[in-house]
């Protein structure tokens, strides 16, 4: 349980494109928290898919 629990994280990683990449409620929440740890906002990049993990990177505020 404790592995599958390290490779969601891998997988919600901003701009990652590990275990498939997608943009999942849970991978983008996941994300969202990292960024908001680090003091930044997740944001999507200009021209950037919304589905994919890799269209979205932490912004400072």
């Amino acid at each position: 349980m404790a592995l599958l629990s390290a490779c969601a994280a891998c997988a919600s990683a901003p701009g990652g494109e590990s275990v498939g990449g997608v943009a999942t409620y849970d991978n983008l929440k996941t994300a969202r928290t990292a960024c908001e740890a680090k003091g930044e906002k997740l944001a999507l990049k200009s021209q950037g898919d919304p589905q994919r993990m890799a269209a979205y990177e932490c912004k400072r505020n």
